[in-house]
């Protein structure tokens, strides 16, 4: 019985050990190649200019925030002297 689990262990060690031998070799010839697709590339940078949008959208916003902001911070003080 003991001699069942060495082999299984042995074995299960090997096919272990090929398997990541053929990950590390296929991360390798991933990062030679460039990494992605030209798929994903183009997918990454639509993402990154819908990021940018909505970061420039934002930043519109705050400024209408800010002159909302100011129009009745500036109505309270004319209403505040009368």
């Amino acid at each position: 019985m003991e001699g069942v689990f060495i082999v299984s262990v042995v074995f299960g060690s090997a096919i272990i050990i090929l398997a990541l031998i053929a990950g590390t070799i296929l991360l390798a010839i991933r990062m030679i190649k460039g990494g992605r697709s030209p798929k994903d590339r183009q997918h990454q940078a639509d993402e990154a200019q819908m990021i940018q949008e909505i970061y420039q959208g934002m930043s519109e916003l705050e400024k209408r925030l800010e002159s909302l902001e100011t129009i009745l911070l500036d109505s309270d003080k004319k209403d505040y002297k009368q």
